[in-house]
């Protein structure tokens, strides 16, 4: 396969997806930083990759490659100029005040590539380069344990990508990890950019959902603003590389619990989804706008408030299959939905990869005709996010 992107559905036969193993930086959370890095436990690091490494075997054995992330950063950094020129702009963006600058710089460039790497997604601790210990800010450059949630710093959307503007500082260093790939490496030449990460709002790649060759559904959450949406649409609306020409709003509930589109909303099949029926009242009604060129270079606005014939229209199918995590229940469905029962990740049309520890959400989902492969889920699911949110597709073939 050559080295173009394409993701054209959420559904497609998946053959190359951006994942990145955990490392020694779930080893660097503390009690202390555990909110500021947005995790609510310190997940145990040796079963976490244990996992992640039966996720990607899982992956391997249906055909699909997982392209590391962080190998895709060791390939860039072995040029020295990009090195030199990388080291120079993460410090300047994500160094943690105080910083000994020139002790920094000097530390880093003696690095090789890999441990270059290992760094700055471990973190860099004030006395690796000599300086006392500070239990109060132990690190000059801080650890980035959401990194193995590759779904949100950067999304395929047809044959570009988004490189997002994340909400919280934690995250940020992702996005522009990924963007200086995207600049430097070359598996992803000519590559449209549809966003990029210096937006003034935010936007994160769990909040899209690429649902056919015209039509994104978009999260409006705790994540992502309806600015940012606004702003892609209109990109996408615009860009002769674009084939987008409908985006689907979907306002949802702006907390810890539902930060994401697709931790309570996933395509499945063609014709079916999965959802969260917490994101809705008890008539169904949600707030939807749905938005469309409107001629004249900007974006036209229609709002709606019942996902199923919003779908049923957009994507031209008479019967739309909403699967409710849980199955509705009102004390399954929000545990199963906090433990990722709604985060499927779809390899081929009805054929779904989810924690197997939604066993209620994966009988509905196998008594509706999928195929549902389960992963284990103890540590992973400590940071909040499943299948979906540990993979972001590079390729799927058309369907």
């Amino acid at each position: 396969m050559d080295h173009h992107l394409q993701v054209n559905s959420e559904i497609g036969p998946l053959r190359t997806v951006l994942v990145h193993r955990p490392g020694a930086e779930l080893e660097n959370i503390t009690p202390a930083t555990m909110q500021e890095l947005l995790f609510d436990d310190v997940p145990f690091l040796k079963v976490a990759q244990q996992e992640h490494d039966q996720f990607t075997d899982l992956l391997r054995q249906h055909h699909i490659e997982p392209v590391y992330v962080e190998h895709l950063l060791t390939e860039i950094l072995n040029e020295p100029n990009t090195k030199t020129a990388f080291i120079a702009a993460y410090l300047a963006q994500f160094a943690l005040a105080p910083l000994p600058k020139q002790e920094t710089t000097t530390y880093l460039e003696q690095l090789p590539a890999p441990a270059l790497t290992n760094t700055i997604y471990a973190g860099l601790r004030r006395a690796t380069v000599g300086l006392p210990e500070n239990y109060q800010q132990p690190f000059l450059l801080p650890p980035l344990p959401n990194a193995y949630f590759t779904r949100d710093p950067q999304a395929t959307l047809g044959t570009g990508v988004t490189i997002n503007p994340m909400t919280f500082a934690a995250r940020k260093p992702e996005s522009m990890i990924f963007s200086w790939i995207v600049q430097h490496h070359p598996r992803f030449q000519a590559t449209p950019t549809w966003l990029s990460p210096t937006l003034p709002t935010h936007l994160e790649g769990g909040d899209e959902l690429v649902l056919n060759r015209q039509t994104l559904a978009l999260g409006i959450s705790e994540r992502t603003t309806r600015t940012a949406a606004l702003t892609l649409a209109q990109h996408l609306f615009t860009n002769p590389a674009s084939s987008f020409t409908t985006i689907i709003a979907i306002h949802i509930p702006h907390n810890h619990a539902m930060m994401h589109l697709d931790t309570v909303f996933t395509m499945v099949n063609r014709e079916q989804f999965t959802i969260f029926p917490g994101i809705m009242d008890h008539d169904y009604r949600l707030n939807i706008e749905v938005l469309h060129p409107d001629g004249h270079g900007g974006v036209a606005i229609k709002r709606a408030t019942h996902l199923k014939p919003v779908l049923q229209a957009s994507l031209g199918l008479s019967e739309i299959d909403l699967i409710e995590t849980g199955g509705g229940d009102a004390i399954v469905a929000p545990r199963e939905q906090w433990n990722d029962g709604s985060n499927n990740l779809a390899i081929a049309p009805g054929e779904v990869i989810t924690y197997d520890r939604n066993y209620r959400s994966i009988q509905l989902m196998r008594e509706h005709g999928l195929i549902v492969h389960e992963i284990p889920s103890s540590e992973l699911a400590r940071g909040r996010g499943g299948a979906r949110c540990m993979s972001q597709p590079l390729w799927r073939d058309d369907i």
